[in-house]
This record gives C-alpha cells, structure tokens and sequence, in this order.
C-alpha cells in the first residue's frame, strides 16, 4: 500500500471514530452526519458543513454516504 492510501485510511478512521465517539454509526464520516443533518434542518449540521464547504466546495454533499448511518431519500442528497 502506497504512503498517501495508508495516510488516507487513517483520516477517515479518526473520522469515523469520532463520529462514534458523539453517538454517529462507527461506519459514517462526521461530514456525511453532517450533511444528512443540514437537509433536515439541523443547526449543527447547517453550521460545520457550512465551515467544510468553505474549505473544500460542497464537501458535506460530495461526502454523503446513503448506505451508512441514519437513512435519507437520494432525492434529498441530490443523488
């Protein structure tokens, strides 16, 4: 496995553990929690995915994951 892949992997499981560390499914990034919870309105997920996008565009709808965590229509994710 190539440096950058390893490096990689590694971000996205502290990621999802700290989704499961505030109670999100050890399968789902924080940014996906994130994104589900601003199309249902959610202040918090309104405000963190507004601070992703700024830093990498359309973050939260780029990293919708459909098959982990609480279900959202595809429709709603724009999928």
């Amino acid at each position: 496995m190539k440096l950058k892949t390893y490096l990689w992997n590694i971000l996205i499981s502290i990621d999802q553990l700290a989704n499961t560390l505030t109670f999100g499914d050890p399968d789902e990034t924080i940014s996906s929690r994130a994104a589900k919870a601003r199309i249902k309105g959610k202040k918090w997920g309104c405000v963190l995915c507004w601070a992703l996008d700024k830093i990498d565009e359309k973050h939260c709808a780029k990293s919708i994951e459909l098959d982990e965590g609480e279900k959202i229509n595809p429709q709603q994710a724009g999928q």
